[in-house]
């Protein structure tokens, strides 16, 4: 705003005379625009609090009041603490969409679709609405002539005994999209006991937590260059391919395997390769010369132990390993680049994600610029010799390629350096074993040089999954920040694979390591204890991973106890934790025992960690807390990097876990996603919505 517009409407006469007495009027008048643009600032926002669309966040459980939506407990705590993770919590315990819609859906009240439309309101889940009472096996009489011919014909929809000649229908067995007859179950959907689907009454509500990621014109990985075998992901490892949903056609239209982030299964690949592969679709496979593999030329099939081989001119792709087979010495010489997409619970992670903006000369990766990191640092560094204020600077990659080189990031007193993937983008930094005499980590060196008045600097990774070997950083370097990145954890994703050096290396330096949103593998401290301070070592919401059974996460070398300062909160560690000291872990989950030198300060809170851990005062930590040891252990989906599951809590896991937070949510990574509030919500109004006399539950696809 022009803050000399009110001084600008004066005659001219009044603003000669102010010139000539020092511009006293036009403070004045400046301060008087300055309080007016707030107070219009205040009253566009209340005009805007009018309406669910454009209100805040704390506005809308007003609004929907108004209406006479239903909120659950917690929700006037909420609104009274004021704090961001309150308003994190408040707009899951009262979603916009599901306010807006209050209206509508009641008049929908009844209908199977408007089920389906609920959890993507409330709970933010894809779903399918599944009416059980048409898939039980009954006796019915077929006569197609006469006053029931329409009734008749309606029977003819419902389950139908197996034909084993229908591998699709069979292959959709005991799923959401399950179309056989099935024996009645007398349990209810809603019991607690064991959930029972096939009754009368029974509606099942059929939800997908796994969220799609998309991996676009990225490199395949050659797992046998003699044998023509490829995988989708670029690390090597299986990985199931999930369909990129599709909006639906209509608002009553019921959900089908396109229209949900299912896993793609090779039966439907077969039945249906249009819909699923091609430019756009959820998965296609490219040459060097950029034209995608034709759909004629696909073959959907089975290639666990890379027993099927494709005749010659065909490619065989198995989505549920994530599998490419080519003919028999018939390879791309050229390379072969990818698009799929992989399942995962959250944002956490490198992935495909929308960036901040930056400060700063940006200096690009990839094709049409710089072919390597080192080249654009060279040129940053000869910019920054040549004009001493450039010390600000952004390393950005353009595309989701794989950069296989040594890099090595010397920084001075001063320097604010980025690594970052663009927009739409996931990089690959692959470390290789350059050198036979030593290891060849990525190394961020501090330099030292610089005015002693410049503070130390500051180097950000953000988007980059980082794999092969470790990150080292030494010397004079103030803070290293890792946000929505994967350091590897181990060298590769094997099954019996298990690392032999850590993720991260902070050598004798002084630096603050910051994680946010993140996966990495061990933290290994060195540092001379008697004449430096810990190391300062904050995570949130982030996954900590030693790679295997008896390893530490974080620790220094030999198992000992790191030189460092931990503060964790909303964290998912698998190993054990030695360090010096903590400062607050909360909301979080330590799977191996935590053993702490300095026990006098720090606390540890709302977090699940073996009893026979040695630490600071714990409040509200189980076990202990519920007092069985034995029952209240966590379990999860999967604890592998790199399977869709990953650290995402079993739907057995006792609730002292997953609803052990301080404000209600399950402990770990995944604490902002707030499953239980949301399960919590749809299951109000599931019971809201549905006619009397009828049972919906929630089932989980994933």
């Amino acid at each position: 705003m022009n803050s000399d517009r009110l001084y600008d409407l004066l005659p001219s006469v009044y603003r000669r005379r102010d010139e000539e007495n020092a511009g006293q009027l036009k403070a004045l008048l400046a301060v008087i625009t300055e309080q007016a643009d707030l107070i219009g600032a205040d009253l566009d926002a209340q005009y805007r609090d009018w309406f669910i669309e454009t209100c805040q966040d704390w506005v809308a459980p007003y609004i929907g009041d108004l209406v006479g939506y239903r909120l659950l407990p917690g929700a006037d705590e909420a609104l009274a603490t004021g704090s961001p993770e309150a308003r994190r919590l408040l707009s899951v315990l009262a979603p916009r969409r599901d306010v807006a819609h209050t209206v509508g859906n009641r008049r929908r009240k009844g209908t199977l679709a408007l089920l389906e439309d609920l959890a993507a309101d409330v709970a933010d889940w894809p779903a399918r609405a599944v009416e059980f009472r048409q898939l039980l096996a009954v006796s019915q009489a077929i006569r197609l002539h006469g006053r029931d011919r329409r009734a008749d014909r309606r029977r003819l929809t419902r389950g139908r005994s197996v034909d084993l000649h229908g591998v699709d229908a069979l292959d959709r067995l005991d799923g959401p999209f399950d179309e056989l007859a099935h024996s009645i179950d007398v349990r209810r959907i809603t019991s607690s006991r064991g959930t029972g689907r096939y009754g009368i009454p029974e509606i099942g509500l059929y939800g997908w937590r796994l969220k799609p990621y998309s991996i676009t014109h990225a490199p395949a990985y050659c797992e046998d260059r003699a044998r023509t075998h490829y995988t989708f992901s670029i690390l090597g490892n299986d990985t199931p391919l999930m369909v990129r949903p599709v909006r639906e056609p209509s608002p009553n239209h019921i959900a089908d395997e396109t229209n949900v982030p299912a896993f793609i299964r090779r039966q439907a690949l077969f039945e249906r390769p249009a819909v699923y592969y091609g430019p756009g679709k959820s998965l296609c496979v490219y040459l060097a010369d950029g034209k995608p593999v034709p759909l004629a030329d696909i073959v959907p099939a089975d290639l666990s132990g890379w027993r099927y081989r494709p005749t010659r001119g065909k490619v065989a792709i198995d989505p549920v390993l994530g599998r490419i087979a080519f003919p028999a010495r018939h390879a791309p010489e050229s390379g072969v680049w990818v698009t799929y997409h992989y399942g995962f619970s959250a944002d956490i992670g490198a992935g495909e994600y929308p960036r901040r903006a930056v400060s700063g000369k940006v200096y690009r990766v990839g094709p049409g610029f710089h072919g390597s990191v080192m080249d654009a640092i060279e040129e940053w560094r000869r910019d920054k010799a040549a004009d001493p204020t450039a010390r600000e600077a952004t390393i950005e990659f353009t595309d989701s390629g794989v950069y296989q080189e040594q890099i090595e990031l010397p920084v001075d007193r001063g320097d604010r350096l980025t690594l970052r993937a663009a927009s739409g983008a996931r990089p690959v930094l692959r470390l290789l074993d350059w050198h036979s005499n030593r290891p060849d980590s990525l190394r961020i060196n501090g330099t030292g040089q610089g005015s002693a008045e410049d503070p130390l600097p500051r180097v950000v990774f953000d988007g980059l999954l980082i794999s092969g070997r470790s990150v080292q950083v030494s010397g004079a370097v103030g803070e290293v920040v890792l946000r929505q990145s994967t350091l590897v954890p181990g060298w590769s994703l094997g099954e019996h694979c298990r690392p032999e050096e850590a993720s991260l290396e902070l050598v004798d330096t002084e630096a603050c390591l910051e994680v946010e949103r993140s996966i990495l593998g061990t933290i290994l401290v060195t540092a001379d204890e008697v004449h430096r301070e810990p190391n300062q070592i904050r995570l949130s919401d982030s996954i900590l991973d030693a790679g295997g059974d008896g390893l530490a996460a974080l620790c220094a070398p030999d198992d000992g106890c790191a030189h460092a300062v931990l503060t964790a909160r909303r964290c998912t560690v698998f190993g054990s934790v030695f360090t010096h000291g903590v400062g607050l872990v909360e909301n979080s989950i330590v799977d191996s025992p935590m053993r702490i030198v300095r026990r006098q300060r720090g606390c540890v809170r709302f977090t699940w960690l073996p009893e026979e851990s040695r630490t600071p005062p714990r409040f509200h930590c189980e076990p202990e807390h519920s007092g069985d040891p034995l029952r209240v252990v966590p379990r999860f989906t999967s604890v592998r990097y790199g399977t869709p599951g990953y650290a995402q809590l079993d739907r057995h896991c006792p609730g002292e876990i997953s609803r052990g937070a301080e404000d209600g949510s399950e402990m770990g990574a995944f604490h902002d996603l707030f499953h239980p509030q949301r399960e919590d919500s749809l299951r109000l109004r599931l019971a809201e919505y549905t006619p009397a006399g009828t049972d919906a539950g929630i089932l989980f696809a994933t």
